[in-house]
């Protein structure tokens, strides 16, 4: 093996690290949330306004993230937010008024946010030196670090309390990434300067790339649709306990986090545009079948079958993004995944609104369809499969 692909491997192995991270502090943050409403005596509507701050910060980084990367790289980028981000948690925590508390949530949306597109880019960068696809691994490994964040968090909070609980994690995650950070993989060309003609690529903004973007807005929605509304789906329809109900997601999640870490094979064997339509047909048809499912526990099969489908389009499409022609890797994700996240933020009510006007049934048939329609468009993915090719003038 060459030096450079020796360092090529540490890379991938390095922005791997950074995406467990990242999850890992996302998951951190789960449990936390409901001890806010008794701590700052909010209701749960101050609360999910507070929920809705944070990702109004996380999308509004992402709006300028693709400037940054661009002119600084994402290398750079990466180490930079990784640092910043790993004291949000604490600042979340240990918010003493909720003006404060709101400011907080903010900074840690846009921080997370902004070290979301950074490794993501950084990935795409790794993915070219090593002339094989690893994106879809990386998100499981965010699934990964979300998973031992969230599962782990309430058992240390109850017996060490809240505020240890985040310094914890914070260190934890903080001492991860600086781990990793020496071995993250350098950019393809020297990032460009302000002044740079080729800096003028990396904000260019094409239909193709809007259209990768409501691809990324398609793919995650049903994923929201399966985490907020299943288990009350079963309770409503199926009068399944709450027991029973919270399987519908686990097992969604747990395939899906399967999956992810087997994607890259798949992907590397049969192309981007093969498995991404494979992909976006088996979550139309699992979540056709829980939609029309006659009892409990095989829509819960059929949740777990849109699972396999859904794991790996949005990675598959955030590659795409990265290798976007006339756009840096930086600039491609982050218009990609501010389309996308933005629609997430808001998909929630939009999907209990339809639930209550027209049905839970049909409106897992509705989130079907627009799995299908990702199918129908995954030959717009192709610039996913230009992996090791040459960088594009943008970069």
């Amino acid at each position: 093996m060459t030096s450079d692909m020796q360092a090529a491997t540490r890379g991938r192995w390095a922005v791997a690290a950074m995406f467990l991270s990242n999850g890992f502090l996302f998951g951190s943050w789960a449990p936390q949330i409901p001890l806010l409403l008794p701590v700052h005596q909010i209701t749960e509507s101050t609360l999910g306004l507070l929920i809705l701050v944070l990702g109004l910060g996380a999308v509004g980084a992402m709006s300028f993230s693709g400037r940054l990367i661009s002119r600084y790289g994402s290398r750079r980028m990466v180490r930079i937010f990784a640092l910043l981000s790993s004291f949000t948690l604490v600042a979340v925590v240990f918010s003493p008024t909720v003006p404060i508390l709101a400011a907080t949530m903010a900074i840690m949306g846009a921080f997370l946010g902004t070290m979301d597109v950074s490794m993501n880019a950084n990935a795409v960068q790794a993915e070219r030196k090593l002339h094989r696809a690893i994106m879809s691994s990386s998100h499981g490994f965010w699934s990964l670090g979300g998973f031992l964040g969230g599962g782990v968090g309430g058992y240390v909070i109850s017996h060490v309390g809240r505020e240890a609980h985040a310094i914890g994690a914070s260190i934890l995650a903080l001492m991860l990434m600086l781990a990793a950070m020496p071995f993250l993989v350098s950019d393809e060309r020297t990032p460009a300067s302000p002044g740079d003609p080729r800096q003028k690529g990396a904000g260019k903004r094409d239909l193709a790339l809007y259209a990768l973007g409501i691809m990324a807005l398609f793919s995650m929605v049903p994923e929201g649709g399966v985490l907020d509304w299943a288990a009350l789906y079963l309770t409503k329809e199926h009068g399944s306990s709450l027991a029973t109900a919270s399987f519908a997601f686990a097992l969604f999640a747990g395939t899906m986090a399967l999956v992810r870490f087997l994607g890259d094979s798949v992907r590397n064997r049969f192309g981007a545009v093969m498995t991404l339509r494979i992909s976006g047909v088996v979550g139309a048809v699992g979540l056709l079948g829980a939609s029309a499912a006659p009892s409990d526990l095989i829509a819960i099969l059929c949740f777990g079958i849109a699972g396999l489908g859904v794991a790996n389009m949005v990675p598959i499409v955030l590659s795409a993004a990265g290798n976007h022609p006339g756009a840096s890797a930086g600039s491609g994700i982050a218009t990609v995944a501010m389309m996308g996240y933005a629609g997430i933020l808001f998909a929630p009510s939009a999907i209990g609104f339809a639930a209550e006007h027209i049905g839970y049934r049909l409106t897992y048939f509705v989130l079907a369809l627009l799995l299908a329609i990702v199918a129908t468009l995954s030959s717009r993915v192709s610039s996913a499969d230009r992996i090791g090719a040459h960088p594009h003038p943008a970069e």
